[in-house]
């Protein structure tokens, strides 16, 4: 064989080897990124498990907030039956799963501001179990989408960047959504009494 030959065939065994380790490397990238957004689903459905029981206590006591018990509920049924594929995770499913979950939290809040007129309700030891379970929700929703979003941004980038970026496309990597703050949240909101 002649000599430009074997750097010919050198030449390809080191292109294919890299599109190999680059394509097992968005692989890779692409799983981890599933498993931080099946965590964000696993803490959502965790603060779902909790409504039920946090609106039968409030329920026990405040006889006559039937209207907003029901919003509760059915904000909690809106958001559980939102459900995205992980191999879709582009910005408007990501927008649409984030404003299901955004109806629901604000429902939740009118639940809780409620409570402040039913001191029997606050003093509960179960009401105030659930409370601090619901607030721990919320803690660890905001950490997985947190950790969401440092594996999205892990992931884009390494698609993005050169040479990845000339065949990642051709293999189906396409660029993933990240969640962001909800509309208006940069301003402070109003609270008066």
């Amino acid at each position: 064989m002649k000599k430009s030959t074997l750097i010919l065939i050198g030449v390809i065994a080191v292109i294919v080897i890299y599109v190999i380790f680059a394509y097992n490397g968005l692989v890779s990238k692409q799983e981890q990124l599933r498993s931080k957004w099946s965590q964000v689903e696993t803490q959502y459905q965790r603060r779902s498990d909790l409504i039920p029981n946090l609106v039968a206590t409030v329920k026990g006591y405040a006889k006559h907030e039937s209207n907003t018990l029901r919003e509760v509920m059915e904000a909690r049924s809106k958001a559980t039956q939102i459900n995205i594929n992980p191999d879709k995770l582009d910005a408007e499913s990501i927008a649409q799963y984030n404003k299901a979950q955004g109806e629901l939290s604000q429902a939740l809040g009118r639940l809780l501001m409620i409570t402040e007129n039913y001191p029997d309700l606050k003093a509960s030891e179960q009401f105030t179990s659930l409370q601090a379970e619901l607030s721990g929700c919320e803690n660890r929703i905001a950490v997985a989408r947190d950790r969401y979003n440092d594996a999205a941004k892990k992931y884009n980038i390494s698609r993005r960047r050169f040479p990845n970026n000339l065949f990642a496309s051709a293999f189906g990597f396409s660029e993933v959504a990240y969640f962001k703050a909800d509309e208006g949240s940069e301003k402070a909101p109003k609270v008066s009494f």
